[in-house]
């Protein structure tokens, strides 16, 4: 079994764990979901209710396991109980924040505070008065010509900066 194998394998058992939590909490059943590793970028881990499926990052996840455990895949799991329970309601409402005190004892937060370097590179990019960091995305589109970005700041157009390993090689 490769590592990958066995985290994967640990984020489902604990998909499980916080089922059972929810279900002796609210007296009801709730089907294992679909886990996948498949999600991308800087999100660690996303909820598809409909299709009672869970996506996880495993770039971030390999990094960060025990904020994975005790508090991403909690707060996915929160949105499918709450979902089962409610129906479709905010995102992030009053209905979610419940499941994340009631059940898991967490504080109800919105976004991870995880490094998403690796997940979701950044360029720097110079105006003149600060660096901006453009996502691959956005750095890709100005390199094809696609795309030309300024600062909202000063109004000057952005311009990527060149590391000193290129300079020197230029």
């Amino acid at each position: 079994m490769k590592a990958d194998d066995s985290l994967f394998q640990q984020v489902q058992d604990r998909v499980t764990e916080c089922l059972a939590l929810a279900s002796q909490h609210t007296g009801r059943h709730f089907n294992p979901p679909l886990v996948r590793f498949n999600q991308r970028g800087r999100i660690a881990g996303s909820a598809w209710l409909e299709q009672w499926e869970l996506r996880f990052n495993p770039v971030l996840l390999a990094d960060n396991a025990e904020a994975f455990f005790s508090e991403i895949v909690p707060h996915e799991v929160a949105h499918l109980v709450t979902f089962a329970l409610h129906g479709k309601v905010r995102p992030h409402g009053r209905e979610w924040q419940s499941i994340m005190t009631g059940v898991f004892g967490l504080e109800p937060r919105t976004r991870h505070r995880l490094n998403t370097e690796k997940a979701s590179p950044v360029f720097p990019y110079d105006c003149g008065c600060r660096i901006h960091k453009l996502s691959l995305r956005r750095h890709n589109s100005v390199k094809r010509g696609q795309k030309r970005y300024q600062c909202l700041h000063c109004g000057q157009p952005l311009q990527a900066v060149i590391s000193s390993r290129k300079r020197k090689a230029s």
